[in-house]
């Protein structure tokens, strides 16, 4: 992040230090909180504002690659306000890597609803971090994600092959120009993927472009609001299970989903969860696992 340092949009880092268990970041402060808490609170939220915040997002992206760095996490969560009215900041570079030309990355990383086709082949680059933007996008001009499931694997299925969907509320008041961009970011094929200097020459993102300043539809919001929300209980989650566990015990945790994740995606399948009981004795059928939530 410090090579990152010079850019308004992306988080300061202030200074480090580690200890026998931790290394502590202290980051710039961003009092704002994220971006769609902020959105949720507006009450006349136009394309034109998606699109002042969006180009942004894709400023700093930009920045990024020029200096050979991939994100590999891009998501709303990862987009502060310094202030409620404050310059936006992209933040979270845990994930990011420095790339040299033509280099693929292997490791499947990411967050489910944001992750590129071509991260699920386990064969990317720089491009992934166009389609993770296209999804933000999507959701900015919605408040809901393109591809979507009920475990990650059917994301994933999505993700590979669901067609976009333009034809329900409220994409048929988005405007043409929106639709291009978020069609342009949302190619499955890389190598046809919009790039960074593309898209900030796009006339929806033109300081005096086409889009609309008609406030969208309330359902955005609402939409937005119920997403937002979503993301604040899954953190309050994970902060209890941090503070109930002694640092000793989240290490073995952490030991124990390293054993069981065997392909190494960071998530556990059902396949992995079923092989892990059966070398303790349990052997389970897939009808029980799905059964038992695991599918």
């Amino acid at each position: 992040m410090d090579s990152l340092g010079g850019h308004r949009n992306i988080v300061k880092l202030k200074g480090a230090h580690e200890d026998d268990y931790y290394v502590y970041i202290v980051m710039e402060l961003c009092a704002g909180g994220e971006l769609f808490n902020a959105i949720v609170k507006e009450r006349n939220f136009s394309e034109r504002k998606a699109a002042v915040y969006f180009r942004k997002m894709v400023e700093v992206v930009d920045y990024c690659q020029q200096l050979r760095v991939v994100h590999r996490d891009l998501k709303p969560e990862n987009f502060l306000l310094t202030s409620p009215e404050g310059e936006l900041k992209l933040t979270d570079f845990g994930l990011g890597m420095f790339f040299k030309p033509g280099e693929r990355f292997r490791d499947l990383v990411g967050s489910p609803y944001y992750v590129a086709p071509e991260v699920l082949g386990f064969d990317y680059s720089h491009e992934a971090d166009m389609w993770s933007l296209g999804v933000i996008l999507y959701i900015l001009l919605s408040g809901l994600p393109p591809f979507w499931g009920d475990t990650n694997e059917q994301i994933f299925c999505m993700i590979r092959t669901a067609p976009l969907d333009f034809e329900t509320e409220p994409w048929p008041h988005i405007s043409p120009a929106a639709k291009d961009c978020v069609w342009r970011l949302l190619e499955r094929d890389p190598s046809r993927r919009a790039t960074s200097e593309q898209i900030l020459r796009h006339e929806w993102l033109a300081s005096q472009g086409v889009a609309p300043n008609v406030p969208l539809d309330s359902v955005v919001l609402r939409r937005l609001r119920h997403f937002a929300q979503m993301n604040k209980l899954k953190k309050a989650c994970l902060m209890v299970v941090g503070q109930q566990l002694s640092p000793a015990e989240i290490l073995g945790l952490q030991a124990v989903f390293r054993s069981l994740d065997i392909d190494g995606s960071g998530a556990i399948n059902a396949e992995e969860l079923r092989a892990a009981l059966g070398a303790w004795g349990r052997h389970v059928s897939e009808a029980e696992l799905r059964a038992g939530g695991g599918g």
